[in-house]
């Protein structure tokens, strides 16, 4: 442990005063209990024109002060502006900003607990950022997100289901696979027009469409339009009565079989429930997603399959579904 402590203004005056009077070096440092090299330096750094100032001492030194130590990172322009437009703009997480740029091996690095205290001390924030004027805290994940209580009773109608969750091939439940799909709903506005999504188990890839309305003949022909040319071993969908043709679509897609998790159980979907949580960043909660164009819709999902994922070593769900490499620093 370091016990050593610097030089008060106070010793700087004494320092000139025996100095003064001609005694020693040595004698001085007995005098103030210092180091006689702390003594020695003191007067040789700090002599202007051959004269040693304790006010001019201590100005110096406080000045070296202020230009010790490492910078923050977060100070240069460039590194600012980077993360700035990741989080704020592209929606990365602060462990996806720090772990992608480990992943590609970048020439900078930075630690995303330095982001966090970067976005809790404001430094992100911008006018009407958010509702509340909470900032861009409001723009991390599940800030002042409302979930069910403990008592809460599901009221949805129920359907008829072919396979429960736990007769689910083990290759899908590990994840050792491409083709393993959970898939639900994500709604706008009630009675208007809503999201089908489906993502991939294994590489967390995205699939997405919008539908007129949450029933079930329009989410059947979205199910097969989104996975009809793709790896397809087994659907788990939501218990949602928008998911009851899905004998239908089994018929239809090479008998895929569904297996459905048990009632008011959202983690047996983590998988599909996380990546909405995602999509919501760019619907959110009570959104009209009416009118909102088809090519913007998948060019927000492009934007979350290019994103790098902490679960994936920080490589993107794009990366894993296709087996390519990008280069997005």
């Amino acid at each position: 442990m370091n016990h050593y402590h610097h030089l008060t203004i106070e010793e700087r005056e004494m320092i000139l005063s025996y100095s003064a009077k001609g005694i020693s070096i040595c004698k001085i440092s007995k005098i103030l209990n210092r180091n006689k090299s702390t003594v020695s330096r003191e007067l040789k750094r700090n002599a202007f024109d051959e004269q040693y100032s304790p006010l001019k001492a201590q100005a110096a030194y406080f000045k070296r002060r202020n230009h010790c130590g490492r910078k923050k990172i977060l100070d240069n322009p460039i590194y600012y502006e980077w993360v700035h437009n990741r989080f704020l703009d592209h929606q990365w997480s602060p462990e996806d900003i720090a772990g992608r740029l480990e992943y590609e091996k970048a020439d900078w690095s930075i630690s995303y607990n330095t982001i966090y205290r970067a976005i809790y001390s404001g430094m992100f924030d911008e006018k009407n950022l958010s509702h509340g004027n909470r900032g861009s805290i409001r723009k991390l994940r599940h800030r002042g997100k409302s979930r069910h209580t403990k008592t809460y009773v599901e009221k949805r109608g129920k359907i008829q289901i072919t396979n429960e969750l736990k007769d689910r091939p083990e290759e899908a439940n590990n994840r050792l696979r491409l083709g393993d799909w959970e898939g639900d709903t994500v709604a706008g506005i009630n009675g208007k027009a809503c999201l089908v999504t489906y993502v991939d188990r294994r590489s967390r890839f995205l699939k997405c469409t919008k539908i007129k309305k949450k029933k079930s003949c329009h989410v059947k022909e979205a199910t097969i339009k989104l996975l009809k040319n793709e790896p397809l071993c087994t659907i788990t969908p939501d218990r949602g009565k928008e998911f009851s043709s899905h004998a239908e679509i089994t018929e239809e897609l090479n008998q895929v079989q569904f297996y459905f998790p048990y009632p008011q159980h959202p983690w047996d979907r983590g998988t599909n429930e996380n990546t909405n949580g995602l999509l919501r960043e760019y619907f959110p909660k009570g959104m009209d997603i009416t009118d909102i164009p088809e090519e913007y819709i998948q060019e927000k999902v492009d934007e979350l399959n290019k994103r790098p994922r902490k679960c994936l070593g920080y490589k993107t769900p794009y990366e894993v579904y296709y087996s390519e490499t990008l280069h997005l620093i």
